[in-house]
């Protein structure tokens, strides 16, 4: 349920040291604060000094740090405060556990699938930002949801985008979904140009302000190619139901097609204050200060098909979405560890996606998931292979 001012809504952050969370929290202050909101959990990793003034702002019970051997630092930096401290995979799962009805899961990568489940199991409402919960995990995490009873509320501007546009009793008369991607920064390169693109490069998004990850994934396009895998499982579509076109200007969010040919559109400046914000209020909306569009002044949108023989990526979610069972998880997993190697220095941009379709191809056999047990085993092999893929190309380079 929406705040209201007997009853203070619980939260729990997963990853309030990111730009989701640190942009939860200032809608958190926009909506009230401590007045409307008990934050009983804030999680972060490295960036100790602003997990606990973060943890201090805003009161809260628990803070939790994912690096198990900052746990002293991070219990001095809060010392005298009366908050609870904790460090490592376990404190974190106790986090997700502890009694917030509503989750922000912003920790990126796979490490957030775990706390995300054992929340999504207690009966939180989700808010999702963490794509890998559906990507790897895909009908498993919806069934954990659905038991647990809780709601799944994307936070992703696109898929968000998508479930406002929604209309609850035309579901059935849904054609498509269309999700849009500003190209990145990259958008009118040739592939030999971004050959030599390095990680400071492919950080710098045109439109959005965002952590590493989620930026160089943007740039890759690899992001979006998550996005559709997870549209697939947010929405319960067709692989054909999903389209990916480029939109430069980043503000038409994403679209859905109906039966009778109306295209429903949801536009906004550039900001992902405004989905995590319908994601707390939900069904309502609270009002927010942000930058609100001004139509005068929109000169033109453009649209243009992705190419995906410059951004393979894209193929590459379309040939997950076809096969099925776990080949999300594999090129998920394929993917992060080729994206610290870019970042590392130890391979090409271009060479991401191309680690990632060779472990896809390699574990194109493996059967669908029946347990979270399969996709962490899915995931680690496909780490381990492309581990030994990425070795390779280091030695003949």
């Amino acid at each position: 349920m929406a705040p209201s001012e007997t009853t203070k809504r619980r939260v729990t952050i997963l990853g309030s040291t990111g730009s989701i969370g640190t942009s939860t929290l200032d809608v958190i202050g926009q909506l009230g604060g401590r007045d409307a909101f008990e934050v009983v959990a804030v999680t972060g990793s490295g960036n100790i000094e602003l997990l606990a003034k973060q943890a201090r702002a805003v009161g809260a019970a628990l803070a939790v740090t994912a690096d198990e051997s900052r746990y002293d630092e991070l219990k001095q930096a809060l010392s005298g405060s009366g908050i609870a401290v904790g460090a490592g995979r376990q404190a974190l799962l106790e986090a997700a556990a502890a009694p917030a009805d509503w989750v922000m899961a912003a920790i990126v990568g796979t490490a957030g699938l775990a706390p995300t489940l054992a929340a999504a199991q207690r009966g939180a409402d989700i808010a999702l930002a963490n794509k890998e919960c559906l990507v790897s995990a895909g009908e498993l995490f919806v069934d954990a949801v659905a038991a647990g009873g809780g709601r799944l509320l994307p936070v992703d501007s696109e898929h968000s985008a998508v479930f406002q546009a929604l209309e609850d009793d035309q579901r059935h008369a849904v054609e498509r979904i269309v999700l849009t991607a500003s190209g990145g920064p990259f958008r009118t390169w040739s592939r030999e140009q971004m050959a030599g693109v390095t990680a400071a490069m492919a950080r710098a998004h045109p439109n959005w302000s965002m952590g590493l990850k989620i930026s160089i994934g943007s740039a890759s396009m690899f992001n979006k190619a998550l996005e559709m895998i997870e549209a697939k499982h947010l929405f319960d579509l067709r692989p054909d139901q999903i389209e990916v076109v480029v939109h430069p200007q980043s503000v038409i969010h994403s679209m859905v097609g109906y039966t009778d040919g109306s295209v429903l559109a949801q536009l906004g400046c550039p900001d992902m204050r405004t989905a995590i914000g319908y994601a707390l209020s939900y069904p309502r909306r609270s009002a927010l200060n942000v930058e609100r569009l001004d139509f005068a002044k929109l000169s033109r949108l453009d649209f243009e098909a992705p190419d995906e023989e410059r951004f393979p990526a894209l193929r590459l979610a379309r040939t997950a979405l076809g096969r099925g069972g776990l080949q999300g998880a594999v090129m998920n997993a394929a993917e992060e560890a080729a994206f610290h190697a870019f970042v590392a220095g130890r391979i090409g941009f271009l060479q991401m996606a191309e680690i990632a379709e060779e472990v896809m191809e390699a574990m194109a056999g493996w059967a669908a998931a029946v347990s979270m047990d399969d996709v962490f085993a899915a995931d680690a092999e496909a780490r381990h292979r492309a581990g030994e893929i990425i070795a390779k190309k280091e030695m003949a380079a």
